[in-house]
Formats: C-alpha cells, sequence, structure tokens
C-alpha cells in the first residue's frame, strides 16, 4: 500500500522539504485587519512582505482552511497513493484539526484518510511528519502510524522568547494595561506549548539573553526529568524564529554548548507565518521531542 502524507501550512515546512517528503499542504488562511484579501503562506504572501505589513502596524488574524481546500490537497495526495495521513496544527489552537475528522467521514474518503489529532505544531508538527515518513518506511499501514502518533502526541515541548508583547495584546491573550506594564518594566515573556498544545506563558524575562537562558534550562530540565535522557541523545532539538535567522542560529550553537552530543544536529526552521500572526516578530524558541521508539522497531506482524 502506497501511503501519502498531508499538513496544513502552520506546520512551516519548508518547500524544498515539502517537495523531498512528497507532503501535501493545505493552505491556511490569514487575514490583515482593513484589508478585504485573505492571505496565504507561500501562495500570494510572502514572509518578507508579511513582517513588512506588521512593521507598520498591521494586525493578523487568522481562519481555519476552506473545506474546498482541503478536499483539493486530499484528492491530489490519493491520485498518487492508496492512502493518505493528514497531520494538521494541534486541535488547542485550531478547530482544523476537528474540521479534518469531519472531512474524512465522507464516503469518498473513508477508509481512505486518517486523521491524527497528535496536537502538534510548527517544528513538533514537522517532526510529527518525519516520524510518519519513517513508519511508512519501515512497512507500519495507516491504522498503526495514527495510533503510534497519537499515543506519543505529548511527549514534546516548545519554548518561545517574544521578542514583544504587543501581539499577545492584540489576540486578547493579555490585557492593554497588563501589556503597557509590561513594556515598561521591559518584561519579555517567554511561552511555552507543553503537552496537549495549548500556548501559555511560561516564565518571563527582562533580557534576550535572559529569556535564552530560561529556555536553556527548561530544555535541560525536559531532558533530564521528563524524558530521562539528559544528554539528550535518544531525543531531537529544533530551533525555530519567526523572522531573524541569525538570532536563532546563535541560539542554536549555544544549545549545542549544552547538549554536546546534539553538535551540528539542531536545525533551525522559520516558525509558520499563521504562528507569527499571534507572535510577532524578534520571537525565537525551540523544542525537544524524543524520537519514537516505533521509528526504530521492525512493523508489527499481521494477524
Amino acid at each position: 500500500m502506497k501511503i501519502a502524507l498531508t499538513t496544513d501550512s502552520g506546520c512551516g515546512l519548508e518547500r524544498e522539504e515539502m517537495v523531498r517528503m512528497g507532503v501535501h499542504v493545505v493552505p491556511m488562511p490569514f487575514m490583515f485587519d482593513n484589508d478585504p484579501e485573505t492571505y496565504f503562506e507561500g501562495i500570494n504572501m510572502s514572509a518578507e512582505d508579511f513582517f513588512r505589513r506588521m512593521e507598520k502596524g498591521g494586525r493578523c488574524r487568522t481562519s481555519q482552511p476552506l473545506p474546498e481546500d482541503v478536499f483539493r490537497t486530499w484528492d491530489a495526495a490519493l491520485s498518487e497513493a492508496d492512502a493518505v495521513i493528514h497531520l494538521p496544527i494541534s486541535s488547542a489552537l485550531s478547530g482544523s484539526a476537528q474540521q479534518a475528522l469531519l472531512l474524512a467521514r465522507e464516503e469518498k474518503y473513508r477508509g481512505r484518510v486518517f486523521v491524527a489529532d497528535n496536537r502538534r505544531v510548527s517544528i513538533t508538527q514537522q517532526q510529527a511528519l518525519l516520524d510518519a515518513e519513517n513508519l511508512i518506511r519501515k512497512g507500519y499501514g495507516p491504522g498503526e502510524i495514527i495510533k503510534v502518533l497519537q499515543e506519543n502526541a505529548d511527549e514534546n515541548a516548545i519554548y518561545i522568547a517574544m521578542g514583544t508583547l504587543e501581539y499577545l495584546k492584540r489576540g486578547g491573550r493579555i490585557t492593554p494595561a497588563a501589556a503597557a506594564i509590561g513594556t515598561f518594566l521591559k518584561i519579555r515573556p517567554v511561552l511555552t506549548i507543553p503537552a496537549g498544545g495549548a500556548l501559555d506563558t511560561y516564565r518571563t524575562g527582562r533580557t534576550a539573553k535572559q529569556c535564552r537562558q530560561i529556555m536553556l534550562e527548561a530544555l535541560q530540565r525536559d531532558a533530564k526529568e521528563r524524558f530521562h535522557d539528559p544528554s539528550c541523545r535518544r531525543c531531537d532539538l529544533a530551533v525555530a524564529y519567526s523572522d531573524d535567522r541569525a538570532r536563532a542560529e546563535a541560539f542554536a550553537r549555544e544549545l549545542e554548548e549544552a547538549f554536546p552530543a546534539k553538535r551540528g544536529q539542531i536545525p533551525v526552521r522559520r516558525l509558520s507565518l499563521l504562528l507569527s500572526c499571534h507572535i510577532g516578530p524578534g520571537a525565537v524558541g525551540a523544542a525537544i521531542m524524543p524520537r519514537l521508539a516505533a521509528a526504530a522497531a521492525a512493523a508489527p506482524a499481521v494477524a
């Protein structure tokens, strides 16, 4: 059985990687206030234009994908494969996972499209795609792959150091008064997307360096206490950024110093514009993700 992978643009997967993996991507829309046009990352909006508009005060909001775009993506994948595994952005951050589960019940897709709500976003969502690709190579069937991915949904954590409080205020996550006080006191929040996928405040710092140290210590704690792998030999690390790659690469080097076993193995990836709508420019983050034990094993025997 040939199995294809589909996801949505919340994953932030670069186009070259999409082509290499043969992944089909559902475009997720975002809009700017006082602009009637709907935008899609990489289709009619580049990252450069996106952040230019944000710098000029543009207010951005997101929405779940149109059903016809979901169907179009699945149809393209099914024209090349017998079954599709769809990995949407976390249901804790968007209604698109629930939408996909409902759409997959359509007679045309029943038994052919399998949706995994494994509560991932951005770099952890990308890792889920890589895990699924590996399981396909190992000979796992779509049902088994969905089961493995969902059983391991909580095995990850993301930390993001914000460049500004402005976008949390715009999204209603903090009040304008709290944002004003935080800006006056030069407080920088470090957000987390822990098991379950909901965006929340982890800690605050006063400087970018202090925030990076907070994230580093959180990753070290997770490696040691949550995943029982202090050297991070059985976990993957990845760094993500909204618009400043140089800053993200510098942070990746700091992580390599803290985790020598990961030297030369920490990818640096841009956050999707969908996530940057809520986080804004200047953000740098990192994720820790234990490798799937199933990915290293042979496929389960078929009864």
